[in-house]
């Protein structure tokens, strides 16, 4: 089934947000000298890229 222009603009809209997502968490963990804060956010940018992913297969 094919999607609509309207839906491929939408999941085009959540492929930015999500990749500006895991660009913010990955900054942060490079920043973080707490070692379980930059786990908690290297496991937000883990699911960030695994919604990512989930989203690109759509468009494919």
């Amino acid at each position: 089934m094919a999607l609509t222009s309207k839906e491929l603009t939408g999941l085009e809209d959540l492929l930015t947000q999500e990749d500006i997502i895991i660009k913010k968490y990955q900054s942060y963990a490079s920043l973080c000298t707490d070692n379980a804060i930059k786990e908690k956010f290297d496991f937000l940018v883990s699911k960030h890229s695994q919604a990512y992913a989930c989203l690109l297969t759509q468009l494919q």
